[in-house]
């Protein structure tokens, strides 16, 4: 999971060369008050092979993630900040 949660930040921040709408829709809730500000959401998935692709199973991951992991300036303090994070909150 921390490797796939690495990959999303690096999709999200534009560190890695592809469109991140490409795999993600974001979620645009003015209302939402808990998490962070680049939520992916979910898309429907008709078929069971849908339900794993890579951008299906991080969404609930990543959206658990504070603002101040997601807002890293390096994949490097992403990872260590994610480490931190599931030491304190179990994982």
């Amino acid at each position: 999971m921390k490797g796939d949660l690495s990959e999303t930040y690096n999709i999200m921040t534009g560190k890695e060369a592809v469109d991140r709408e490409h795999f993600f829709q974001l979620s645009f809730c003015e209302y939402n008050l808990r998490g962070h500000s680049i939520k992916p959401s979910k898309q429907r998935a008709s078929l069971d092979v849908q339900k794993f692709f890579f951008s299906q199973r991080v969404v609930k991951e990543w959206n658990l993630l504070p603002q101040e992991i997601v807002d890293a300036t390096s994949v490097n303090l992403f990872k260590n900040r994610v480490d931190k994070f599931w030491q304190r909150y179990g994982h």
